[in-house]
């Protein structure tokens, strides 16, 4: 991709709508182009979960589309991306990826993102998982996603719900070889 690096945010209903913003605040100095989608559902989950409104979410990225609008640039294969991030991902969402339903833009943004073979990164946050939804995940793999779920790493010795967030927004990132300075490499027991 010559020119703008531009990345795909998905924010869906799932709870843990703090993951999706504060991914979006690490990346606005970044040389990155943020294009986001927010759901109907996380609109909700943002204003239950944080102290935020959906539109100052909205002001934290460089284009807003809105979950309609199916033919936004980001709908289509032609517009170049580095892939897309779904952070948090519902299992609604989710799993309408993984049949290949495309009811909002959100979900048609994944698709392409499979269908290009660009990266697609699921920040699934459910728990516990019956076997349909594993089978959905498993097919979602098989497609090429990647199912990144927000996992605290306790090595890192947080000591804070901000730093737990952070390492995993810097995981995330990391996946799209965007290095925020949140999630240090490994370096080994020693």
């Amino acid at each position: 991709m010559a020119g703008t690096r531009r990345l795909v945010v998905g924010i869906s209903g799932a709870s843990g709508a703090m993951l999706g913003i504060r991914l979006l605040q690490v990346l606005q100095p970044l040389d990155v182009e943020v294009h986001l989608v927010v759901s109907r559902a996380a609109e909700l989950t943002i204003a239950q979960e944080t102290d935020l409104t959906p539109d100052a979410v909205r002001q934290l990225a460089d284009r807003v589309h809105e979950p309609a609008d199916v033919g936004a640039s980001i709908a289509s294969g032609s517009f170049a991306t580095l892939g897309m991030v779904v952070v948090p991902c519902s299992i609604r969402t989710m799993s309408e990826i993984a049949a290949g339903v495309t009811s909002s833009l959100l979900t048609r943004a994944a698709d392409v993102a499979l269908k290009e073979r660009r990266r697609l990164v699921l920040a699934v946050r459910e728990t516990p998982l019956h076997a349909l939804h594993l089978r959905h995940l498993a097919d979602l793999a098989e497609a090429g996603a990647i199912i990144a779920p927000p996992v605290p790493a306790f090595y890192t010795r947080p000591k804070t719900v901000d730093d737990i967030v952070d390492h995993t927004v810097g995981r995330i990132l990391r996946l799209f070889d965007i290095d925020a300075g949140l999630a240090p490499e490994w370096q080994g027991l020693g």
